[in-house]
């Protein structure tokens, strides 16, 4: 059944203005460049702006501020540089409609998810800074006059990148944590979500951080990433968005012999055990893969589901995926809004179309919605062979694949066979396949009973090719420090 889109109903009252996409290099903003790309509404197509593509000479000025101003936030008590995060996230948070706003306009996604993204990033600010004030050195005892001190010093300038389908929450992980250890950053955001990125760095401005500090480019990625990675400015990658162009990074990065943090692509089993209420956990799975229409790394994508549960879990999740109303991210009604771009559409396009082929049944979607606007009818694909392209690469989008199996041997072993290890799923009621599954599942956040996943205070990451290193929990600003050993002999010489 043909899922409807609404294209009115508008919520204009919380509909702002498109605001302007400039670079921020040391601490002015610049317009007057040439256009990279436009920027389209991906409910309307409307162009919404243009982003302005740095030059050769702006990267040098970037990386020439980030140099200074790195030296001038090291060397910026942690106390006052808390209060600066502070007041830009007081500020931010006062904004939060206007950024929420800014998001639904650029990415698409609805304007309740784009304010729980916006407000919920704001967590990211709180629990760095204040993590920086307990990130503190040790005294080693030794023997006489000899002292030994291990200190935490932060690594220098980082550059890092930013996707289009989290565009406050990623950049908001990366610029705390580097602001919070002393670090300078220049940020390289999405070119598709430029003005989120802008109304950050505004924020920052206006709370008095120095010139320098944090920087702002858009452009040619393959010309920022490889002109910023081998500056010898440049002490730390970042970066969150696809495998293949984070192993670029890496080795890019690797041929500088710089450490890099890597958040990169995964495809989300879930594991629906034998036991569950099968009807249930499909309600809730219709939510959970709609949400951001399926464009977030943690997405669920691959239900692996018992045979005795499969078909009543199916039936629920088609039905209720089929009841989900698609439309415009600012309507009052709308459910789920369009995937980000015309490219995306084209892929949810021929995934269906390869599943369909071999064999897979459409149980609910498949389809483009309408012919204007990147709509995409909410899509359950049944029976599916685990070669299949949806099986095997991560969809990105709103489509689930759904494989019955016999039992949780095969479930671990399919949801294993994959190379890639970010987040996963399972609902059942038996404390010992919780164990089971918490201990042999390859991935690096397990959600069991539920869809959530982590916030500040606990560690987000993949294993395999799912990236390096983790943002976010205790250990939050690793990445962005160093540890230096001194060895002091307490006599005259």
């Amino acid at each position: 059944m043909s899922t409807p889109v609404l294209q009115s109903d508008m919520t204009s009252s919380v509909r702002a203005e498109y605001p302007r996409v400039g670079l921020y290099i040391d601490g002015t903003w610049i317009y007057d460049r040439e256009t990279a790309v436009e920027v389209r509404n991906p409910a309307t197509e409307e162009v919404l702006g243009k982003v302005p593509k740095a030059t050769s000479d702006d990267l040098a000025q970037a990386l020439g501020a980030a140099a200074r101003g790195f030296v001038v936030w090291r060397d910026t008590p942690p106390q006052q540089r808390v209060k600066v995060i502070q007041k830009a996230t007081t500020l931010m948070r006062e904004r939060l409609e206007l950024i929420a706003s800014t998001i639904t306009l650029e990415n698409g996604k609805l304007y309740s998810d784009a304010y729980a993204e916006a407000d919920r990033s704001m967590n990211f600010f709180e629990w760095n800074a204040a993590q920086s004030l307990r990130d503190y050195g040790l005294i080693v005892p030794g023997e006489a006059q000899m002292q030994k001190f291990i200190l935490r010093q932060p690594i220098g300038p980082v550059a890092a990148f930013t996707p289009w389908n989290v565009p406050i929450s990623s950049a908001a992980r990366k610029v705390s944590a580097a602001l919070s250890a002393g670090c300078s950053v220049i940020l390289k955001a999405a070119e598709e979500t430029p003005a989120t990125a802008c109304l950050l760095v505004q924020a920052f401005e206006d709370a008095g951080l120095p010139p320098g500090v944090l920087n702002l480019v858009f452009g040619n990625p393959a010309e920022i990433s490889s002109t910023l990675i081998a500056s010898p400015v440049i002490r730390l990658v970042t970066f969150t968005g696809s495998v293949g162009v984070g192993k670029h990074l890496t080795q890019l990065a690797a041929a500088a012999m710089k450490p890099v943090l890597m958040e990169l692509g995964g495809h989300a089993p879930v594991l629906v055990c034998e036991g569950v209420d099968g009807a249930a956990v499909g309600r809730l799975a219709a939510r959970g893969k709609t949400n951001a229409s399926g464009q977030i790394c943690a997405s669920p994508s691959r239900f692996i589901v018992h045979r005795s549960v499969y078909d009543e879990f199916v039936a629920a999740f088609a039905s209720a995926v089929g009841e989900v109303r698609v439309g415009d991210g600012f309507s009052k009604t709308a459910q789920m809004g369009p995937v980000a771009s015309a490219r995306r559409l084209s892929a949810m396009q021929s995934l269906v179309a390869d599943a369909r082929q071999r064999g897979a049944r459409v149980a609910t979607g498949g389809s483009r919605i309408g012919d204007r606007g990147y709509f995409f009818e909410p899509t359950v694909l049944a029976d599916m062979p685990v070669d299949a392209d949806a099986m095997t690469v991560e969809p990105f989008g709103p489509i689930a694949a759904c494989l019955r199996v016999d039992d949780l041997s095969e479930a671990l072993k399919v949801a294993n066979s994959l190379s890639v290890g970010l987040a996963a799923y399972a609902f059942t009621n038996s404390l010992q396949d919780a164990e089971r599954i918490s201990r042999e599942l390859e991935c690096g956040v397990l959600s069991i009973n539920h869809f959530g996943t982590p916030d500040a205070d606990t560690p987000f990451g993949g294993v395999k090719d799912s990236g390096i290193g983790r943002e976010g929990g205790p250990s939050t600003l690793d990445a962005y420090m160093v540890t230096k050993t001194v060895l002091q002999k307490t006599v005259r010489i």
